[in-house]
C-alpha cells in the first residue's frame, strides 16, 4: 500500500483515481499530476515503482496544498469570517446555510435533525 501525503492510497485502483483519495486532489489535478510525471493513465498503484511514488510525493509536497495544511487553511478562513462578524461568518456561527439557500423547509444538513416546538399543534385537514 502506497502512502502519499499521509494517506494510504488503494493499490488496486488506477493511479489517477487513487490520488483523489487525498484531500485537495480531484480528478483534474490527478490527471495533471500523472501527465506531468509521465505515468500512463492505465497504470495501477501496485504497478508503480518506488521511484514513481517518490516523485508523486515530492510533487505534492512542493506544488500543492493538501490534507492537513488545506484543512487548516479552510478552518482559518472560516474563523476569520466569524471573527469579522460579516454575514457569512454569522451564518457559520449559527450553523445555517451560508450560500443563500432557503431555510424555511429544507437545510436539514446544516441545521441537524428537526426539533419539536412545544405548544405547536398539528394542522388537520
Amino acid at each position: 500500500m502506497a502512502r502519499v501525503a499521509g494517506v494510504n492510497i488503494p493499490t488496486q485502483k488506477r493511479v489517477e483515481i487513487a490520488l483523489t483519495y487525498i484531500h485537495g486532489i480531484g480528478r483534474r489535478t490527478a490527471k495533471e499530476i500523472c501527465a506531468r510525471l509521465g505515468i500512463p493513465a492505465s497504470h495501477r498503484v501496485q504497478q508503480l515503482s518506488d521511484n514513481e511514488v517518490l516523485r508523486i510525493r515530492e510533487m505534492l509536497d512542493s506544488e500543492y496544498r493538501v490534507e492537513g495544511d488545506l484543512r487548516r487553511d479552510v478552518a482559518m478562513n472560516i474563523k476569520r469570517l466569524m471573527d469579522l462578524g460579516c454575514y457569512r461568518g454569522l451564518r457559520h456561527r449559527r450553523g445555517l446555510p451560508v450560500r443563500g439557500q432557503r431555510t424555511h423547509t429544507n437545510a436539514r444538513t446544516r441545521k441537524g435533525p428537526a426539533k419539536p416546538i412545544a405548544g405547536k399543534k398539528k394542522v388537520t385537514k
